[in-house]
């Protein structure tokens, strides 16, 4: 059974987007691979959250992954900060990563914007902290979506410059798994940008804190356009917000937007937003519960985080150890 890495930033509150891309997928992996999944609080100190909002977040992240479906007791589940490996081996694998291999990396670019002179460095270093999250569990695999890709690919490298530096071969590449994803989540008020938990406006994505009067608001609010729903994606290609949101009905349906097209073909958005309503509601509202239950115990969450950081630092220090005799640092 190969070892598959993956985690999402302490951040806030998780939308349908997460769900959809990440975690549903996550749940199913389970049964395939040794799973490891990160809370990852470090790469989120890039946005300076306060230690309050730190912590809170922690505990959301967790609860949200345990109640999408994540066994705590089949995968590892952990804060990032949990285990000093990450740090040690990101420290190694900087200096070993050219400055040519970053400047490349595009989501620097597009975080930092026009203020680049003004990011901070944790911000430009942070696909090298990626690479030692997966590298630290010789993870076989990453499930990854389109704007992972490239960071796995320098994950590749900076494991290939180790081993040709060192004239090893302890790090096996690890493989992206591609993820079999819905049509890309994005917001409901702009169908050209990604849903985003940073948007300034709470009716951009639907949270999985939302009830279901929440949600049917939502998306009644919804952009969309006066036109009825066509029966190909393609004739809708110039429509990105009604093209989102048959991406969202087919994700959560089990069916292709092609499928959803000719479901509603002709149909106006009223009646569709009822049934996308009651689709996402059926998924979403057993998460939301159990979320609340989760949330009210925060010992109980923090138990679960101990012990997956028990057994993700049982892991990374064998490994760390060995990385540590290869670089020549004296074992005193």
């Amino acid at each position: 059974m190969g070892r598959i890495f993956s985690g999402i930033q302490a951040t806030g509150n998780f939308h349908i987007g997460n769900y959809l891309g990440a975690l549903r997928n996550w749940v199913k992996l389970q049964d395939s691979f040794e799973s490891i999944f990160c809370i990852v609080d470090l790469h989120s100190l890039t946005t300076l959250p306060s230690p309050e909002n730190m912590k809170t977040w922690i505990r959301e992240v967790a609860a949200s992954y345990i109640a999408a479906g994540i066994n705590p007791e089949k995968s590892i589940v952990f804060p990032q900060s949990a285990v000093s490996a990450h740090c040690e081996l990101g420290w190694i694998f900087s200096c070993l990563t050219p400055l040519g291999w970053l400047n490349r990396m595009t989501q620097f670019k597009e975080k930092a914007g026009k203020h680049k002179e003004d990011a901070n460095l944790g911000l430009y270093a942070y696909p090298v902290l990626m690479a030692a999250d997966i590298l630290a569990y010789k993870a076989s695999h990453v499930p990854v979506g389109e704007d992972q890709k490239q960071h796995l690919e320098l994950a590749r490298d900076i494991a290939g410059a180790f081993n040709r530096q060192y004239g090893v071969e302890y790090f096996e590449l690890p493989e992206p798994y591609i993820l079999k994803t819905a049509s890309r989540i994005m917001s409901l008020r702009d169908g050209t940008s990604k849903m985003s938990k940073t948007d300034p406006s709470d009716y951009s994505r639907i949270q999985f804190t939302d009830d279901p009067d929440a949600v049917a608001l939502k998306i009644r609010k919804a952009k969309t356009d006066a036109d009825p729903i066509q029966a190909t994606p393609d004739a809708m290609k110039d429509r990105p917000e009604a093209l989102n949101l048959l991406g969202i009905y087919a994700a959560f349906a089990d069916m292709t937007v092609e499928e959803a097209c000719l479901k509603f073909e002709g149909s106006t958005f009223a009646p569709f937003k009822k049934e996308l309503t009651d689709q996402i509601v059926a998924t979403m509202e057993p998460i939301r519960l159990k979320m609340i239950s989760l949330l009210k115990d925060p010992s109980e969450i923090d138990a679960i985080l101990k012990k997956g950081s028990d057994r993700a630092n049982e892991i990374a220090i064998k490994n760390m150890n060995e990385i540590k005799e290869i670089v020549g640092f004296l074992r005193v």
